[in-house]
């Protein structure tokens, strides 16, 4: 047993811990917050039972934006992904901060009630942070950064965390997110490394970035914001510099080629694979099985609605599971127990957490999620992990715990008013007009 505390045991049709094979008729014992033991409920007791579900590791989303929860189909469709930062950066500006945190507790909410347990945000106005303290999510924090000057970029970090930083939980950490290579320079970079902390970074989203960076070509020219072209890919900059390395979350990796991978797993920089996001924005599709054979660490991340539709975790399982088996042309090339386990301990081991979270381990944190599949075409049970993937979604979550406690219950009225801030927010953000303005 984890302590001296009461004992709460959860059970349920499957035990689903990743680390280890399904049990069925499977048992969670939790203690202090943590899991005291796994193993059937004639080893454990029924306690309390969810029939025709399934008891998970609560979901890593390894790159999120929970303070652009409301921007779904902002720009959609523009020609370019340099189009669609250019007019998501003016939308952003337009907000204040009592808009950020409405909208970010929103983003926060809609991660739970999709079984997501833990965050890595990367945080434009720190108001995620604030929100994942609130909510009760676990996760980092990244606070967002963009410039040149490493004095600048200094200063705007030290802003963001004083204003966040008394606000934050236990449960959520403090990191540095310089925000890509086309709006950091390389000494900027540097500055934000010795701060110490985790850092995350957008790296190679986009072909048009990627030519940016080159030669200064194509259609970011123009744009007020970016640095100048470094004459290299972000992935060669960074690693040319000295500045990759384990403490780096790299989101989407899209345009990369071999020896840029070899980069990366070399200095064990994770990667987060969003697979719907850059779809959608016509970035195309990240090679993830090269990423996995060169044994890179490699999470999933929803991104946020600014350019996927949503924070549905489940939906992105399937993009990632779909686009893998499209991309190598064989069912085979990915596995759903192998989806599962990116979005569960391959999410924790990105952000570096995999010694708290991840899996249904005793000693971990309690972090969980009960999903039903009692109106899905996956009953009777022939899998369950490939059910969950094939057929889970937020409206059938029943619970999600972080440290044991029940963060989300389904059919619970409670985020309601968080909803109607959020919409206001949003109104307020499109009140300027079209979507050039």
């Amino acid at each position: 047993m984890v302590g001296g505390g009461e004992l709460r045991v959860l059970s349920a049709d499957w035990v689903v811990p990743v680390e280890g094979p399904p049990i069925e008729d499977g048992a969670v014992a939790i203690e202090d917050g943590r899991i005291a033991a796994v193993g059937t409920t004639s080893e454990l007791g029924e306690g309390e039972r969810f029939s025709d579900a399934v008891i998970l590791p609560g979901f890593v989303n390894a790159h999120t934006h929970l303070e652009y929860a409301v921007y779904g189909g902002f720009g959609d469709g523009l020609t370019d992904f340099a189009e669609w930062i250019a007019l998501h950066t003016v939308r952003k500006r337009r907000g204040g901060w009592d808009d950020y945190l409405a909208i970010a507790r929103q983003g926060a909410a809609e991660c739970l009630r999709s079984g997501v347990t833990t965050t890595g945000d990367c945080s434009y106005s720190g108001a995620a942070g604030v929100a994942m303290a609130e909510l009760g999510l676990r996760g980092t924090v990244y606070l967002e950064v963009f410039g040149a000057e490493p004095d600048d970029v200094l200063r705007q970090f030290a802003e963001l965390r004083e204003r966040v930083e008394g606000s934050l939980s236990e449960r959520v950490r403090l990191g540095v997110s310089p925000h890509a290579p086309f709006s950091v320079s390389a000494q900027a970079y540097r500055a934000c490394a010795e701060l110490g902390l985790p850092l995350a970074t957008h790296i190679s989203e986009s072909d048009s970035e990627v030519r940016y960076l080159l030669n200064g070509s194509g259609p970011w020219q123009g744009i007020p914001w970016l640095v100048p072209p470094a004459g290299t890919t972000g992935a060669r900059l960074l690693a040319r510099e000295g500045l990759l390395g384990p403490n780096m979350l790299a989101a989407h990796c899209v345009v990369v080629d071999h020896e840029e991978i070899a980069l990366l797993a070399e200095h064990d920089v994770a990667v987060v694979h969003c697979p719907r996001s850059n779809a959608i924005l016509g970035c195309g599709v990240a090679p993830l099985a090269e990423l996995r054979a060169a044994g890179i660490r490699v999470g999933i991340g929803t991104d946020s609605p600014a350019s996927a539709p949503s924070f549905d975790f489940f939906d992105e399982l399937r993009w990632v599971l779909l686009e893998a088996r499209a991309r190598e042309r064989r069912a085979d090339a990915l596995t759903a127990a192998e989806v599962l386990e990116l979005g569960t301990i391959g999410g924790a081991r990105a952000l570096g957490l995999d010694e708290e979270v991840g899996s249904i381990v005793p000693g971990k944190q309690a972090d969980l999620t009960v999903v039903s599949l009692a109106d899905s075409p996956f009953l009777p049970w022939e899998d369950p992990v490939t059910a969950t993937v094939l057929g889970g979604s937020p409206e059938r979550v029943i619970a999600t715990l972080v440290s044991g406690e029940p963060r989300y219950e389904r059919g619970g009225r409670a985020w309601l008013e968080l909803i109607g801030a959020a919409r206001s927010a949003r109104d307020r953000l499109l009140s300027h007009g079209a979507r050039t303005s």
